[in-house]
């Protein structure tokens, strides 16, 4: 994957989670040989990535929120029709939730 493709959401992340992240797949998934090597209790290391994918899931719904209040902007601007609009943030919406 070249640079320019990462998705944003992974770039929002601090190096901790990144960190985290990487860990957690060395360990193949396994969030209790992720607590043996962070030395924590397996409750930790949940905690730790519920929050995880807490952040994600809010930094999604803000881009989502973002790209549907632009869409509609160009709506208002009359530089799409409304319905083109509505279309666009629907299949949108559609392929998100896939």
């Amino acid at each position: 994957m070249n640079k320019g493709n990462v998705p944003s959401w992974i770039l929002s992340l601090d190096d901790e989670d990144m960190e985290f992240i990487k860990k957690f797949v060395l360990n193949s998934g396994s969030l209790k040989k992720l607590a043996i090597s962070y030395n924590v209790s397996y409750p930790t290391v949940r905690t730790r990535m519920d929050r995880l994918i807490h952040k994600i899931e809010i930094y999604d719904e803000q881009e989502e929120e973002n790209l549907a209040s632009f869409i509609k902007q160009l709506a208002i601007e009359e530089r799409i029709s409304l319905e083109d609009a509505k279309q666009i943030i629907e299949k949108y919406k559609q392929e998100r939730n896939g």
